[in-house]
């Protein structure tokens, strides 16, 4: 008799365990905890390949040629100064020492074209480009009399020009200066602290050549000996013409009182960026152009000044090449929504259960939960190679063909099979709207979610939830 009631028990234990609602949602709730563990991973794999993309392009760039930042012209006139020196006992010494004068152009004007590249290794893509830069700048004759240079004390024989760039490996020819109508030759610096060479600097001017090539934002560029005797030898027009190669960005540092930069190229997706906007700009499908003006007021550096106490970085502008959205961050972007389709995915199962008193065995749902989690990783190996929208969309149908088939074999009713991928197929094509829509997106989803909630409140409404009536 004892044994009858255990085993009546034990039953009623059983039905209770597949009836009730609440031991259905927690196991539901359960599942969809232990779905967060693979989807994470997935996320994870996705951040991997965009910083392996990330590091291709690098290395691309790196045997093309890095960003470019152009700075320059510098005029730099070195001029002899006495310096005491307290020696204690033995009295004061006096010394004479080199320190240099720095001064920047009235006017400085670019214009440039960029060509720019695609460059392919494997399944990664990397910018590139090739541009041809004519600069010109004048320079008002320096002004010593308010530094308090006295003017024998001035070396005008060790004048330099000096022009700040990122990566020398990306002049493509000869630069051609020319200085007050003369041509002049230029040398390579990977140390723009190398243009002390010959001025008779010593350890003692007051401040190191890495202080010298911070001054002008990068520490390589080109210098170019003026060959100046004298005062009456100064000329203060300068051109430059360089053929430039770089990947993905050119800056230019404003050092003219008045700076002018024009850029244009056959690229659709330009981004302005830096310091400064274009104060003119035009967009095309294929082409842009671009013009900057900024004046002396606009940044906080003087227009000459000695030693090392300027520094001219901080201010860069200029263009960027860019690909829009990449398949990398759409993925990951689309990744996110990966726990919130299979809770609702989930959800659209347990009202189907509910409504149409059918029976749907956890692991049932989990093998429809990992179809779904798996799917985030077809979508990554297929638009590495055949880009986010048409792997989107084979990823979709081949996994609503999937879970369709499986579903059919326990929803029986073909009609409830066919809702439940009409449904499925609404989730995804709403992720993709929102992923397309950058700008918009979060005001979509949340109205989008608003109205499923709103939608689940409608269709569960007249549920017995304690298996009783709501009459």
């Amino acid at each position: 008799m004892e044994t009858n009631n255990t085993a009546n028990i034990l039953d009623r234990f059983n039905n209770w365990m597949k009836e009730s609602v609440s031991v259905k949602l927690t196991s539901i709730g359960f599942l969809v905890l232990i779905l967060l563990i693979p989807s994470s991973w997935i996320t994870s794999l996705m951040e991997e390949r965009q910083l392996r993309a990330g590091q291709v392009m690098e290395e691309v760039a790196d045997k093309w040629s890095g960003p470019q930042t152009l700075a320059g012209p510098v005029l730099v006139i070195p001029f002899a100064k006495q310096e005491k020196i307290d020696k204690g006992k033995d009295g004061v010494e006096i010394r004479e020492v080199v320190e240099m004068a720095f001064f920047l152009p009235g006017n400085l004007s670019v214009k440039g074209t960029i060509n720019p590249q695609v460059l392919h290794r494997g399944i990664f893509d990397a910018i590139v480009y090739e541009s041809s830069l004519a600069l010109t700048a004048t320079f008002p004759e320096p002004d010593f009399k308010s530094l308090n240079i006295a003017p024998d004390k001035i070396l005008w024989q060790d004048a330099r020009l000096i022009f700040g760039l990122s990566d020398l490996r990306g002049i493509s020819d000869n630069p051609q200066l020319n200085v007050g109508g003369k041509a002049l030759s230029s040398e390579p610096s990977n140390d723009l602290g190398v243009w002390l060479n010959g001025s008779r600097a010593s350890s003692s001017d007051g401040y190191s050549a890495e202080q010298a090539s911070q001054k002008i934002s990068t520490s390589t560029g080109i210098v170019s000996k003026l060959g100046w005797q004298r005062a009456e030898d100064f000329q203060g027009s300068v051109s430059l013409t360089l053929p430039l190669k770089g990947s993905s960005q050119l800056y230019f540092v404003p050092l003219g009182k008045t700076t002018d930069v024009n850029l244009s190229g056959p690229w659709p997706d330009p981004s302005f960026d830096g310091e400064f906007l274009p104060s003119e700009r035009t967009l095309s499908e294929k082409n842009f152009e671009a013009t900057w003006k900024v004046l002396h007021y606009n940044r906080p550096f003087s227009q000459q000044w000695i030693g090392a106490g300027e520094s001219l970085a901080g201010y860069e502008f200029g263009v960027k090449l860019i690909i829009p959205v990449d398949q990398y961050q759409k993925s990951i972007r689309t990744s996110k929504y990966g726990i919130l389709l299979v809770l609702l995915t989930f959800i659209a199962l347990f009202m189907v259960e509910i409504m149409n008193k059918i029976r749907i065995h956890p692991f049932q749902y989990i093998l429809i939960g990992s179809a779904l989690i798996i799917y985030y990783t077809l979508l990554l190996s297929l638009s590495e190679h055949l880009g986010y929208n048409v792997a989107y969309l084979l990823s979709t149908l081949a996994t609503l063909l999937l879970v369709t088939l499986y579903a059919s074999s326990f929803l029986v009713q073909r009609k409830i099979t066919l809702l439940f991928s009409a449904l499925l197929a609404f989730f995804y094509g709403f992720i993709f709207v929102i992923i397309q829509l950058q700008d918009y997106s979060l005001l979509l989803g949340s109205f989008g979610l608003f109205m499923i909630v709103a939608a689940l409140m409608y269709f569960s409404r007249n549920i017995s939830w304690y298996g009783k009536s709501n009459e």
